[in-house]
């Protein structure tokens, strides 16, 4: 399920006790080296909107938030970015969801510091408070266990956000990225195939979109590779329009049906 919520971010409770969650240490110890990105691809204001089919039925709909956290760790500027996920109709009569993701990334390098989440699927109960420390390379998973991470890892939400702001304009057909995470308590490298360029039309309008497939593992949810395929949009904001999912017990859909603040014109066709 790791790959569907990573892509989608799409089943995103109270909030976090930040004095718990921050993570603490020497500011001396943080290097003035630390990753810069030039971000224009989201902004604090910015909410999408998003309704999840299972088959022809509307099982849910989600929504992600940007904004600016009054929060800061180790003096440096975070954003506070909330994924919350909720069944629908018939849905919860028999698989209630009831789900939220938080993530507060650095506003520079646009990497995690704390990741929060708090997952209520049909009773199937998840609580994960995660704890980076980005500048020594490892991850604590807030039960007394600490994990050795890849440069700039990222959590399940962040991932997605980090992801837009990467540059497609070379892209070619083919051509892999690579997204080091961390996922339940392991490092799981994220990796999406570039398929090209179409046209995608959702309760939202039409859209000039790139096509992506994650790379995933065959056998588990997914039948074969590229049975989940995600469409964002062919402009500087990258925001998911479609998602179309094959899984073993059948199909799943999601689409765009609002948003606001976007930092950049959207690429939608009249």
């Amino acid at each position: 399920m790791k790959t569907l919520i990573y892509i989608l971010s799409l089943l995103v409770v109270s909030n976090p006790i930040w004095a718990k969650l921050q993570p603490q240490g020497d500011e001396e110890g943080i290097p003035d080296t630390l990753r810069q990105i030039n971000l224009n691809a989201f902004q604090p204001g910015e909410r999408l909107d998003y309704v999840l089919h299972y088959g022809i039925v509307n099982a849910g709909v989600a929504t992600l938030t940007v904004k600016e956290s009054e929060h800061k760790i180790y003096g440096r500027d975070l954003l506070h970015i909330v994924g919350t996920g909720r069944s629908v109709g018939a849905f919860n009569w028999f698989f209630k969801v009831r789900d939220r993701y938080e993530t507060y990334i650095d506003q520079e390098g646009i990497f995690p510091w704390v990741f929060v989440r708090r997952v209520n699927e049909g009773g199937f109960i998840i609580n994960q408070d995660y704890k980076f420390f980005q500048h020594q390379k490892k991850v604590d998973n807030g039960k007394g266990e600490e994990y050795p991470t890849p440069e700039y890892v990222q959590d399940m939400l962040s991932a997605f956000y980090y992801g837009r702001t990467i540059n497609f304009d070379t892209a070619k057909i083919g051509d892999i990225f690579v997204i080091p995470s961390f996922v339940d308590n392991e490092v799981w490298p994220l990796r999406i195939k570039y398929v090209g360029k179409e046209t995608i039309g959702v309760r939202s309008g039409k859209y000039r979109c790139m096509r992506f497939v994650p790379v995933v593992q065959e056998g588990r949810i997914f039948k074969d590779e590229e049975d989940l395929s995600v469409w964002i949009t062919d402009d500087k904001n990258r925001i998911p329009v479609l998602a179309k999912a094959s899984v073993l017990v059948g199909s799943i859909k999601m689409e765009l049906t609002d948003f606001d603040g976007l930092a950049n014109p959207v690429a939608k066709l009249k």
